[in-house]
């Protein structure tokens, strides 16, 4: 009777560890097409489909983006984050000197805003300077 009262309580835990796991693993995921190259955390990425994910459940702010297809990927960190209301999982960016940021990432559970360094848009806003070719307008 021990040993049956044992192996249900383990099963128990293990199932409870299983549910715990599976809900941080799908925790603010989104995966979303970006039909232009932009810029995230210092690193300009591919257009393609990336799949957003947060690093930990821990520290709520660091998140991951990845496009598995294009090998592209980048780590980094929200400067703000707060509670999502009904709205509609999404990326935001800013054009800038025809170049795209992202700003703003919005999942089921959280709204993410992504800090754009100064430096990265003085980058922009100089390499548009000398270029000649069209920015890439949206719709």
């Amino acid at each position: 009777m021990k040993n049956y009262f044992v192996g249900v309580l383990a099963a128990v835990f293990g199932m409870a560890a299983f549910a715990v796991a599976a809900k941080a693993g799908t925790s603010d995921q989104l995966v979303v097409n970006v039909p232009y190259e932009f810029v995230v955390g210092g690193k300009t990425l591919p257009a393609g489909t990336y799949r957003v994910s947060r690093l930990s459940d821990s520290n709520v702010g660091e998140l991951a983006l990845v496009n598995v297809e294009k090998h592209a990927s980048v780590l980094f960190s929200a400067s703000e984050w707060q509670d999502a209301h009904g709205n509609q999982p999404k990326l935001q960016f800013q054009q800038i000197a025809g170049q795209y940021f992202l700003s703003t990432i919005q999942t089921d559970e959280h709204v993410f805003a992504i800090p754009v360094s100064k430096s990265a848009v003085m980058e922009a806003m100089k390499s548009h300077q000398g270029s000649t070719s069209p920015a890439v307008a949206t719709d």
